[in-house]
């Protein structure tokens, strides 16, 4: 089959959650299909200013073809319409307004996917101009990866006609499912749970870790952005206390660029960004691996620690982290600096259970999170859209946009108001294995 893969920015060095997963998704079904990823010229997701040249571009073996952004983000103007999209009642057309300020927006990429011949076209992530716009350009041949969060955007008006209009939805949990569903109006929207797997060394070296960075003692891990958004303020701020109460010589590695200024505590150290290697032999020399973020689709970090073999300490207050926690039985959360401290001294004072975590987690990433069952269920979509094609059968159609005037009506809620209507929680597990769709109480 010919096959796009659309995504906002796309690079080797990009390696943000959604573009790391488009790639990876890329690189896995380019060796079963003739893969094209489409993208932009922008390197920064923040002003997706045009970086990179526009045309053909090779990454890793899978052809990959840039266009031009047509205006960058204006921050000011996008905080703008945010407040008053998410907050205010608010018209359809302030919504899109909403949408082009968001970015990337870019005509000749969308002129191109119209005139294009691919079989199937998979869309990253909902909330982008291009996915919004380019799922109308190739109507009956998109599929959606949503990558969506716990945030106010999955609420907009303008989102409902695309979750119910593609041909299929590959989810990256129960919870986000649960969630699209019920912003869709309940519909039983075509699609699966499938995630994504992860580049996996072969083997890993603690040991190697700790004499080339000269780490000594137990500690725990971060990796990622460390950032206020992802929760490490409150992060740095449950660590230090629990430091002041046990004086147990337990340190907190980060790994990862910092955006937000990082204490100067003596049991916290910054490493920066690591090479592959060196992040995963961290990871597999720490105690476990904290993720203290407040909103996630899918943490592949946290996939990564479990594929490891570790535990993983987790924020609660995310229903994604919390529910996979649950289901694997391979974790613990917190929702309060005291059940952070607790959560953590089990984790790290407690071999047995650290050990049996750990094999819960390895066994979840193996059933679940490895490549062959990420693949077979990205196949088995693709053969059952081509088998409706062949007897055609009708697929989900794209409602249009309503008219000038509907379009300027302000009898749309805020956003905020939606996503406050959805029930929230982790979707908890069947007895005798599975999902189903219910929300247990926080």
């Amino acid at each position: 089959m010919k096959l796009a893969v659309v995504v906002q920015r796309y690079g080797a060095a990009i390696n943000g959650g959604a573009e790391l997963h488009a790639r990876y998704l890329a690189e896995r079904l380019a060796s079963r299909h003739e893969v094209e990823v489409v993208t932009t010229c922008a390197r920064d997701y923040v002003t997706w200013r045009n970086e990179l040249p526009p045309g053909r571009d090779e990454v890793n073996g899978v052809p990959v073809l840039r266009f031009r952004v047509d205006r960058e983000r204006d921050p000011r103007e996008f905080g703008r319409r945010s407040a008053q999209v998410f907050g205010r009642r608010h018209s359809l057309a302030q919504e899109l307004r909403w949408l082009e300020s968001e970015g990337p927006a870019s005509r000749a990429l969308l002129r191109h996917l119209a005139g294009a011949t691919y079989d199937f076209v998979f869309f990253f992530s909902f909330r982008y101009h291009h996915a919004y716009h380019g799922v109308r350009a190739v109507p009956g041949r998109a599929v959606l990866v949503p990558t969506a969060e716990r945030d106010p955007a999955v609420g907009l008006a303008l989102f409902g006609p695309v979750f119910r209009g593609v041909r299929a939805t590959m989810f990256n949990s129960f919870e986000e499912r649960a969630m699209i569903r019920a912003v869709a109006g309940g519909a039983d929207l075509p699609g699966v749970v499938v995630g994504v797997g992860s580049e996996l060394p072969e083997s890993v070296s603690p040991e190697r870790f700790r004499q080339k960075y000269g780490i000594r003692g137990p500690f725990v891990i971060y990796v990622g952005r460390i950032d206020e958004n992802k929760g490490c303020k409150e992060l740095f701020a449950y660590f230090e206390r629990h430091a002041e109460s046990r004086r147990d010589g337990l340190s907190l590695v980060l790994v990862g660029q910092s955006i937000l200024a990082v204490p100067g505590h003596p049991r916290v150290r910054h490493l920066g960004f690591l090479p592959d290697q060196d992040k995963f032999d961290a990871m597999a020399a720490a105690g476990a691996l904290v993720m203290p973020s407040y909103f996630e689709s899918l943490s592949m970090v946290t996939l990564e620690a479990w594929g490891l073999g570790r535990p993983v300490l987790v924020n609660g207050r995310c229903d994604v982290l919390r529910g996979q926690c649950i289901r694997s039985h391979a974790g613990l959360y917190y929702e309060s600096p005291e059940e952070f401290g607790e959560a953590l001294w089990a984790l790290t004072d407690n071999p047995v259970l650290n050990a049996a975590l750990g094999r819960n987690g390895r066994e979840h990433y193996r059933r679940h999170y490895a490549w062959p069952v990420i693949l077979r269920k990205y196949e088995e979509t693709l053969a059952r859209l081509q088998q409706e094609d062949r007897e055609g059968r009708p697929g989900p159609v794209l409602e249009p946009l309503p008219g000038w005037w509907a379009r300027r009506r302000r009898d749309v809620p805020p956003a905020e108001e939606v996503l406050n209507g959805v029930p929230a929680g982790p979707v908890v597990p069947r007895r005798g294995g599975g999902a189903r769709e219910r929300r247990s109480e926080r």
